[in-house]
């Protein structure tokens, strides 16, 4: 989606809620993934993806075009939901009932579900490599996680992760090397 297309989209979504919709279809699956490769658990993923789209939703009449993209915002909420998750014992979603209450986001709920799950579960026996780094990976420090998460599960540019985690692309290259050196040794 173009920078333009995106503009369009949320100035839709600051007037018709209902909007919100497309900015779900066409970033949910991404996130989600995103979120089930940092955990490895499907029930958590669906929490943690659910408060990221509701914090999404309920900000956007407030986003605002600062250098990163509608995808960088999403992201990076869901970054934070992530750290959130890491620094509790316990992921407790803050706006859930929100969620429930908000009859716009209905489409959130009505998603096919069963065939998300196989289809991520089908995919996670297909790499054992993934599976060993997955095992590895919580070991590290989270700021290791995160951009070795971005770069090579979700493939974003050193950019767009230095977007992302508000970070200057330096230090995102910094980070990717002492993680993989780190990784490396525990493999």
């Amino acid at each position: 989606m173009t920078s333009s297309q995106e503009a369009q989209l949320i100035e839709q979504c600051r007037t018709n809620p209902e909007a919100f919709g497309q900015v779900f279809d066409c970033w949910y699956k991404p996130v989600f993934g995103y979120i089930m490769r940092r955990t490895g658990d499907y029930n958590l993923s669906k929490d943690i993806a659910a408060e990221t789209f509701l914090k999404a939703f309920l900000k956007i009449s407030s986003f605002q075009w600062r250098g990163i993209s509608l995808s960088a915002w999403l992201y990076r909420i869901a970054t934070n939901e992530l750290n959130q998750y890491y620094r509790s014992s316990k992921y407790k979603p803050q706006s859930l009932q929100q969620l429930l209450e908000n009859p716009h986001l209905e489409k959130l709920l009505r998603h096919e579900v069963d065939d998300e799950r196989e289809l991520m579960e089908v995919e996670l026996k297909a790499y054992n490599d993934y599976n060993l780094i997955r095992e590895k990976l919580p070991l590290l420090d989270i700021k290791y996680q995160e951009v070795i998460a971005l770069r090579y599960f979700e493939q974003k540019t050193n950019t767009e992760i230095s977007q992302i985690l508000d970070k200057n692309e330096g230090t995102i290259k910094s980070l990717l090397s002492r993680g993989l050196e780190k990784l490396r040794n525990m493999l």
